[in-house]
């Protein structure tokens, strides 16, 4: 349709010069020239484009490429990562089974380590008993003059009438009774004997020796030992509970500053 208009156009303008067929070939032979550039300028322009297309294309399918390396490579760290995972997940479970192990060990050991304590503990304590009762004069010498071991049952026509069953079997239960003389003054002592002394050892000397003095005999509870931390020499000192220890007999009162 622009053709046929554009020929016509060329047609009119020509014709008055050129003649009526002269004008009309000369328009048909420009349309055709005129056609034939469009034609060849559409063309290039699609070839152009088609081009420019195809290296976009290219570019496009190159930087794919690119990407698709790339995530590839990030697919394969991130399984690295997870089979370390798994692998660090699995020493992770056979560490702590391990540490559980090792900790039910340990309990097993201090549990065996404690009953071993304590029955040397005992054991020591009893020994002790037995070398402080035979060198009780000895030991005791310098404060309890003229110290006589006794059985606990020797007391027993004196306190039975002044105490009752329950204290009296409680006082037979003492581990050493000694008399003698505390600055001329006649008196029993009253002693608990362990290897590390304890509030236990000291409220026992303090009520046992409190129970003859109950039956009008003059007494004094002592606690015998190897061991005796601080806390429970104060508690002693508080309670009037003398203390041997280590071989010597402790000050009733703390040092003074």
């Amino acid at each position: 349709m622009v053709v046929m208009m554009d020929t016509l156009a060329i047609y009119e303008q020509f014709r008055a010069v050129l003649g009526e067929e002269r004008a009309k070939g000369f328009a048909q032979t420009l349309g055709t020239m005129i056609e034939e550039a469009k034609n060849a300028a559409t063309k290039d322009d699609i070839r152009q484009v088609r081009e420019s297309l195809d290296a976009s294309t290219a570019r496009t399918d190159t930087r794919l490429d690119r990407l698709e390396a790339v995530v590839a490579k990030l697919a394969e760290a991130q399984l690295r990562t997870e089979a370390r995972l798994d692998t660090l997940a699995e020493a992770q479970l056979r560490t702590e089974a391990r540490l559980e192990r090792l900790e039910a060990a340990v309990e097993k050991l201090v549990a065996i380590t404690e009953k071993l304590v304590i029955r040397t503990d005992r054991h020591e304590g009893q020994l002790l008993e037995l070398l402080f009762r035979d060198r009780l004069p000895s030991y005791l010498g310098l404060y309890l003059q003229r110290a006589k071991v006794l059985q606990t049952s020797d007391l027993l026509d004196d306190i039975e009438p002044r105490l009752d069953r329950a204290e009296v079997e409680d006082f037979l239960r003492a581990d050493v009774l000694a008399r003698g003389s505390i600055d001329g003054t006649p008196t029993y002592v009253v002693g608990e004997v362990s290897y590390t002394a304890d509030a236990d050892d000291v409220e026992r000397a303090s009520r046992r020796s409190a129970l003859l003095r109950k039956a009008d005999l003059p007494a004094v509870g002592l606690v015998a030992c190897a061991v005796i931390p601080p806390q429970t020499l104060a508690y002693a000192r508080e309670q009037g509970v003398r203390v041997w220890a280590d071989s010597r007999m402790l000050e009733e009162r703390p040092p003074s500053p």
